[in-house]
């Protein structure tokens, strides 16, 4: 354990007493070894930064997967190289699963997670229902900052949209990226020693809006015409300091974000879903058409369909190989069925 740890300075990088409290439970700490915060991470080496200076550190250990906002033990060895030689367990950490089922940390220790959507072409209420829960699934509070509210021509009637959408509980911010009238209406999460993490698709304006609240100087790209969809100019994940003492977490744009946590978690984010629940006929109503819903009579129709995808891939990736293969097969028999009778109907 650490005889002393430099509060003060290491707040400015995130540290909050949940870290402390973990850095606690550590067995066995190498002598004249340090606590620091990864700030970047590539495929061998990792960017930290220990409140006062910044360096570069490999890993002794390989049977954990580090991200950016993990806070780790760094020692020097003789030659001056720094080694990370444990890692604080995260108090929160964002994810995904990949196609393979595998686990991808995306960010750790977040207080907060900005969910960036362009009011442009990009504009997807569905992906937004979708961040928002699997966000609120890692105990992660959400905010909605819709971008380019300023050239956006359905701006006001599409800010209306997502806020009858979503619960009244979740904050929505219409603003323009470039403006420092964003960084005043995201001001209230911008406090020292919280740490945020930007997620949305590429081309929303997740750069652009780090850059705002940071000047942190990332390069940023226009977006295709035809679709608002951006190109990768984030390409890591990277962890910038606010003038006002927050951390901020950019990513690369998400196309796809399969989610890291089960259909009951998942389920318990849509509150209004839930609460209307208790007033339906059956008691194990589903929402899919059984007489007396009273989810189905006032929850949006879209929003509901949505709600029951996100649970099916939850399932999915719950499932092991041979239920995937089953399941698959189900479905296909299932279509060529439907196919057969339409064929027969025409006949």
């Amino acid at each position: 354990m650490f005889e002393h740890i430099d509060f003060d300075n290491l707040r400015a990088i995130g540290l909050t007493q949940g870290i402390v409290n973990r850095v606690a439970q550590l067995a066995d700490t190498p002598p004249n070894a340090r606590l620091a915060r990864i700030t970047e991470t590539q495929r061998d080496t990792f960017a930290l930064h220990d409140g006062l200076h910044e360096g570069t550190a490999r890993r002794l250990r390989h049977d954990t997967q580090l991200t950016v906002g993990d806070w780790v033990v760094v020692q020097e060895d003789e030659h001056g190289d720094l080694w990370i030689a444990d890692v604080v367990e995260p108090v929160t950490q964002i994810a995904r699963r990949a196609n393979d089922g595998r686990r991808q940390p995306l960010a750790s220790n977040v207080d907060t997670a900005l969910l960036v959507m362009g009011l442009d072409a990009d504009f997807n209420p569905r992906r937004m229902e979708r961040y928002l829960a699997m966000v609120r699934a890692c105990d992660v509070v959400p905010v909605v900052v819709l971008t380019k509210a300023d050239i956006a021509p359905d701006a006001r009637e599409r800010y209306a949209d997502v806020c009858r959408r979503l619960p009244a509980t979740v904050p929505v911010l219409a603003v323009n990226a470039l403006s420092g009238q964003a960084r005043t209406e995201i001001g209230p999460w911008l406090h020292a020693g919280q740490t945020l993490v930007l997620l949305g698709s590429s081309g929303a304006g997740k750069s652009t809006l780090t850059n705002t609240l940071t000047d942190a100087g990332q390069a940023t790209g226009g977006v295709r015409s035809g679709d608002g969809r951006g190109r990768h100019t984030t390409t890591a994940r990277s962890l910038h300091l606010c003038p006002q003492g927050a951390c901020i977490i950019d990513t690369p744009g998400l196309r796809t974000w399969r989610p890291d946590a089960d259909a009951e978690t998942l389920a318990a984010t849509y509150e209004d879903v839930q609460s209307l629940a208790l007033q339906c006929r059956f008691a194990d109503c589903r929402h899919e058409g059984e007489p007396g819903c009273a989810v189905r009579e006032h929850v949006d129709e879209d929003r509901l369909q949505n709600y029951h995808k996100l649970l099916r891939d939850a399932q999915r990736v719950e499932m092991g190989a041979l239920d995937r293969i089953a399941l698959r097969k189900k479905w296909a028999a299932l279509g060529k069925a439907g196919a057969r009778r339409s064929r027969e109907k025409r006949a």
